[in-house]
């Protein structure tokens, strides 16, 4: 596996990393905010989207492997495939963490979750493990989804909230 599996482990972890450079202390008192008490810690979701991002990373890797490595035409859809719903997951974490912006950040998950779909069918004929591997990915999108709408919703974004329809005879 060494060297070519440790760099495609490490590559999505860039995401995080930028996230962390982008938002430094900023982060921690944004989701820490006790009128939240749903939002998770943000070093609970750095953490688990850190393991994520190793696990599919990982898998990304085995369809790498199983269609005989290098850049070819073979790996041109399965791993372009990879490459552009990573760029929107890291695109969506920098929404949410450093721009604080959960509405953009929801609509990029929510495109997120339909490349990750296509991902896993796309890889599963090619290496099996690997498009499981993506199962806790959308599992746990699915979860960062919930809490992102409930940002938006909530109590982060007001003016985008839906306002009650006024009292009266209009």
């Amino acid at each position: 596996m060494w060297p070519q599996g440790a760099i495609f482990v490490a590559l999505p972890l860039l995401g995080p990393i930028l996230v962390w450079l982008l938002t430094g202390r900023g982060m921690s008192a944004w989701c820490d905010n006790p009128k939240l008490p749903w939002c998770s810690h943000h070093k609970f979701l750095l953490l688990v989207w850190t393991t994520i991002y190793s696990v599919i990373g990982y898998a990304s890797y085995l369809v790498w492997k199983d269609l005989g490595g290098g850049f070819g035409r073979p790996l041109a859809l399965p791993l372009g495939l990879y490459a552009t719903q990573l760029s929107i997951s890291w695109t969506a974490l920098i929404f949410l963490f450093a721009a604080h912006n959960p509405g953009l950040a929801l609509l990029h998950l929510l495109l997120l979750y339909g490349l990750v779909v296509s991902t896993a069918f796309i890889w599963h004929p090619i290496n099996k493990m690997a498009a499981l591997l993506l199962l806790p990915y959308l599992a746990w999108l699915t979860v960062s989804t919930s809490i992102t709408y409930h940002l938006w919703r909530d109590s982060l974004c007001p003016k985008q909230q839906a306002q009650p329809m006024e009292q009266g005879g209009h």
